[in-house]
């Protein structure tokens, strides 16, 4: 292996993924042997992790890693999204999604509607539970 070389988070030869189990010290000699873990940053591609970087050079202000990058915001959202996924999380948003599908503009409507009376409570409620 290269010195300073980044850790390969998937075995090269069947895909699973590596652990490390022994480190050394360059200054002392000494190394220590067991199983440690590589964390979740470990699991990004070099892409990823120059994405990271950047990502925090900026504040994490994705306009201006837009604007760094020459894309679009959904372009960097999308590909924050990606990597927030890789590391095994999920994405803001997405249970957000899931436990309330109307948006506040259908729900404001819906409830324009009970008060002119062109809806009944019971639909007014059907509706605003997404049945």
């Amino acid at each position: 292996m290269y010195a300073n070389a980044p850790t390969p988070p998937l075995c090269p030869v069947c895909g699973e993924p590596m652990s490390i189990s022994r480190l050394h010290c360059e200054q002392c000699d000494l190394t220590v042997e067991g199983r440690f873990s590589m964390g979740r940053l470990a699991r990004l591609t070099p892409e990823q992790l120059g994405f990271v970087e950047l990502f925090l050079r900026c504040d994490g202000k994705l306009k201006r890693v837009g604007q760094e990058m020459g894309v679009s915001y959904p372009t960097v959202r999308s590909r924050l999204d990606e990597i927030i996924t890789a590391m095994g999380y999920e994405p803001p948003g997405h249970e957000e999604i899931a436990e309330d599908p109307l948006t506040p503009e259908r729900r404001r409507q819906i409830l324009d509607e009970l008060a002119a009376g062109r809806l009944t409570s019971e639909e007014a409620v059907r509706l605003l539970q997404g049945e």
